[in-house]
């Protein structure tokens, strides 16, 4: 159960990736706006990675649930506060300069809030868990696995709106936005 969810976490780190994987600028005013958010993602997408090893790191079966329990709660945190930095950092670049920018900022920073309050929620839920009784616990595993599977899966079509065409352009053109060695990965996979 452990690994499904650390898989699924995957998916969620795979947003960040997909977002700070994003050549040629088109403008100087667009290039502007992709370092600022290129340079602002990068530490966020880190912080999530390393949430996502975390949680890997302690999916072992003979893991004692209060250590999961810790590791996971610690984990949604980090993630939920990374995606609403990210918000920010897009809220304040402002909008791109592109056809419908204001409207494809707008709806990735509202994406990226609700992504950060799931995975709050998420928190809450894992931080109520008794780990007393270790198949109660996995029970209680298996329904934040469910929700977290329909987490990864639901909305980045935000996100993949707002990267599109010339800011994609824009932002594979930044240093930052390679940092992650090239990885394009899909937020589904």
């Amino acid at each position: 159960m452990k690994k499904k969810l650390a898989t699924v976490l995957a998916g969620g780190a795979a947003l960040m990736l997909t977002l700070s994987g994003c050549g040629d600028d088109n403008s100087e005013e667009l290039d502007a706006w992709a370092k600022k958010v290129c340079d602002g993602v990068q530490p966020q997408a880190k912080k999530i990675q390393a949430a996502n090893a975390s949680i890997q790191e302690e999916s072992s079966d003979k893991a004692p649930p209060k250590d999961v329990k810790e590791t996971d709660s610690k984990a949604f945190q980090d993630m939920s506060d990374a995606y609403r930095q990210i918000g920010r950092v897009i809220d304040r670049a402002g909008p791109p300069a592109v056809e419908n920018g204001e409207k494809k900022q707008k709806d990735a920073v509202k994406e990226l809030n609700s992504i950060a309050d799931s995975y709050a929620g998420l928190k809450n839920q894992v931080d109520k868990l008794k780990t007393d009784d270790q198949a109660e616990f996995a029970d209680g595993l298996k329904e934040i696995g469910t929700e977290l599977q329909k987490l990864s899966g639901s909305g980045s079509d935000a996100l993949k709106r707002l990267e599109e065409g010339e800011v994609g352009e824009a932002m594979r053109g930044q240093a930052s936005c390679k940092a992650d060695g090239g990885t394009g990965a899909s937020p589904d996979a």
